[in-house]
């Protein structure tokens, strides 16, 4: 194996950065993988594992040179930082630190509407897709839902003991999609070829909340409702704001075209939720 055949992910040990690796390993050598982490003390699991794990902060642009080198691909994972300002500059480090050790390819995981939008919740992502761009490096932006996990999780049982589901979405759909599949669709971008110059735009099923009572009522046979309530104040109450304007009603196929398969419905997402042990 040359050097220059690694596949790099930073933000390895988050939630979406640790699934990425994952399907990683189900195609392509250990090896030949890389994650970066800020704390590699976090990954020493995937040392044993075969991977290479390097030390890589987006504050510290240094570190990112030393991290990116040898990559054939590389996965930026956006910063969690949420001031836009910072995480730009954020991003911008991880960028240039990309040209300056020539990375054969950058994968950026975007959001939806960042290629128009330049305000709000896009304005970072539109500042680095466009970063990206001038970087004069191949490129691939995966432009991500909302994900499903945070709407659909242990969380539910409370829901079903209670008899019910409440929300101020109006019954508009929400096309989320879960973090394993935006992972595996990540991993496929990274092995894969033909996605050199791409945005793909990722959705899930749509769905609702009126559904998702019924869904719960069926798997687990207590009767479960949808009661529609105020909007509520704090992040939850935003997201279902922007679902009741119908900002989340957007629908493609580039999600279900780079998995190969539909994306996992509603249905089997609750059930799963359902199924794991409540915190």
């Amino acid at each position: 194996m040359q050097q220059t055949d690694q596949i790099i992910v930073t933000g390895a040990s988050g939630a979406l950065g640790s699934l990425v690796v994952d399907e990683l390993l189900r195609r392509v050598p250990a090896e030949r993988v890389v994650a970066v982490t800020r704390v590699p003390a976090r990954l020493t699991a995937l040392t044993g594992r075969g991977v290479t794990v390097r030390h890589g902060d987006y504050d510290d642009p240094a570190s990112l040179r030393s991290a990116f080198r040898g990559a054939s691909r590389l996965l930026l994972v956006s910063s969690p930082e949420l001031d836009p300002a910072r995480r730009s500059a954020q991003h911008r480090a991880a960028v240039d630190a990309a040209r300056h050790v020539a990375v054969g390819a950058v994968a950026y995981t975007s959001f939806l509407g960042a290629d128009t939008d330049a305000t709000g919740l896009t304005e970072a992502h539109h500042a680095t897709e466009r970063a990206i761009e001038a970087s004069g490096l191949p490129y691939t932006l995966l432009r991500h839902p909302f994900y499903s996990d945070a709407f659909l999780d242990a969380g539910l049982r409370a829901a079903v003991a209670a008899g019910e589901v409440t929300s101020s979405t109006g019954g508009q759909g929400l096309n989320t999609a879960l973090r394993r599949d935006l992972a595996e669709a990540a991993a496929v971008v990274l092995t894969g070829a033909g996605h050199l110059g791409r945005g793909y735009d990722l959705t899930g099923p749509l769905w609702t909340y009126p559904e998702l009572a019924a869904v719960l009522t069926a798997l687990t046979g207590t009767p479960v409702r949808h009661r529609e309530v105020p909007a509520q104040p704090g992040a939850m109450g935003w997201l279902h704001g922007l679902a009741r304007s119908g900002a989340l009603r957007r629908q493609t196929g580039d999600l279900a075209g780079l998995l190969g398969r539909a994306p996992v419905p509603l249905r089997q997402a609750v059930a799963e939720a359902l199924a794991h042990p409540a915190p």
